[in-house]
Parts: C-alpha cells; structure tokens; sequence
C-alpha cells in the first residue's frame, strides 16, 4: 500500500528511479508474479522477496540510473545463477517511474473501522501501514491523530460521535473497538450489535469485561445468539501477551485468517 504512494510521491518530485517488477515466474520463487519494487540512488521502498536475487535487482537498476547500457529485462534461474535455494525462474523488468501509470490501490483483504486512537489502535495501525486493507481509523479527540503521516489506506475520521460512526459503517466491514473509555466502548458495540451486516465486532478487554459487556447488552435486548458475534478477548489464541504491539500481531493475524 505504501508502494504506490511512495510511486505518487516520487513521480510528482521528478525523482529518477526505477521500478522492478517480477514480470514471470515459474517454479518456486520468493514472491509471484506482479511483485514490484523502488530502486532510486539512495533508496528502496518495497521488496520481491529479498536474498540475493533482490540485492542484485538493485545493483543493476542503479547501474542502469546510471546510463549504463543493461538491458530493460534480465531472465534469472534462480539456483544456477544466484544459488537460491527455491530453485525457480523468473524474469526481471526495469521500467523508469516516469513511464508507469499511477498505480490502483490493491484489493483490501478487509474493510475495517478501528475505533480508538490509544496505544493499541496505533500499534495496529503500524502494522496496517503494507498490508491491502481500508481502513477508517475514527476517534472523538481533536489531538487523537496530530503529527501522523498515514498512508493512503488508513483514513483518519475525528468523529462527533463514534457510535454514529458505527451505525453508518459499511455493510461488510470488520470493527474493533478499543477507546478510552468503556462507556464509549459500550456504546458503539450496542450499535453494531444492532446490525447484522457486519463481518467481525471485536472488543479489546479481558473475559470479566465480556461477561460485564454482555450482561448490559443483555439488558438492552440483545439477545444470546446476537451476544455470541461479540468477540472479546481480541486476538488469535495462542500469542500471548499485554503490550501494544504483542495485542497488535495478534489482532491482525486474527483480521487475516477471517474467511473470505
């Protein structure tokens, strides 16, 4: 996702570089065909899988940045040449970004409103940054978002009230709800309990806050089979952990394994 803002970015500076692309593959390689990167002089942004095959696609497109008279195609046996292990073919394209079209956002593999802009909403957010998804990161605090530089992906929503926000969300989308405050907390699960078009409500707490949750819930109409879609804990079981980060992994490890 950063990929093609970065490319935007580039092309609007007039920045010479390159971009390789793993325009054919066959066998086992690291990345599948369409796998792109960034080579300028002094930076590269994204990979096509690293090892050597990647160290020696940036050596020769600054060396062609350079002038150097290389061709715009290099064929690669994996094995033979590089001594990789996976053992594959692929074949390498260099094509200035000057003359690449503006690059389509990936297909998200989810749509999610993240609610809460804490310490667990930005370790979230941080590991969100390459992975193709939509997000709409929402918080009522003014300050919540000052001073982030977001890719374009991740939208930022200083909402006058997050459960409005909630009740208008897509049809489809994941939600996580992790604010500062559990009357807040309460407020847009009821409302999206509400709804039965929603992929995933994920709740951060502990079992004694569910146990608390659904019984207010339960006071409120909902019933048991409605109260069972609320998922709390949050997080693949097996990662064990109450840092950001750590709750971080686990909740995005848990978004990529949802079914289709």
């Amino acid at each position: 996702m950063r990929l093609a803002a970065t490319a935007l970015r580039w092309r609007r500076e007039r920045r010479p570089a390159l971009v390789v692309e793993l325009r054919a593959v066959r066998g086992s390689a690291p990345r599948a065909a369409g796998t792109r990167m960034l080579v300028a002089a002094d930076a590269v942004e994204g990979t096509i899988g690293g090892g050597h095959l990647e160290l020696k696609a940036i050596e020769r497109a600054r060396a062609l940045l350079r002038g150097e008279a290389l061709a715009p195609e290099w064929a690669v046996p994996l094995g033979p040449a590089l001594g990789q292990c996976c053992g594959g073919h692929v074949t390498l394209a260099f094509v200035p970004l000057s003359d690449c079209p503006d690059w389509p956002l990936p297909a998200p593999r989810f749509v999610l409103e993240l609610h809460g802009a804490g310490h667990v909403g930005r370790a979230i957010v941080r590991l969100l940054d390459e992975i193709p998804c939509r997000v709409r990161w929402i918080d009522e605090r003014d300050e919540a978002f000052d001073g982030l530089d977001l890719p374009p992906h991740i939208e930022p929503v200083v909402a006058a009230s997050a459960p409005d926000e909630a009740a208008r969300a897509p049809a489809g989308a994941c939600h996580l709800v992790l604010t500062h405050r559990h009357d807040l907390d309460l407020e847009i699960v009821h409302t999206l309990l509400r709804r039965a078009d929603t992929a995933f409500v994920g709740l951060i707490g502990s079992q004694t806050k569910r146990e608390r949750f659904r019984a207010r819930l339960a006071e409120r109409g909902h019933t048991s089979e409605t109260l069972a879609r609320l998922v709390c804990p949050i997080g693949l079981p097996g990662i064990a952990g109450k840092e950001p980060a750590v709750i971080a992994v686990a909740v995005v490890a848990q978004l990529l394994a949802l079914p289709g």
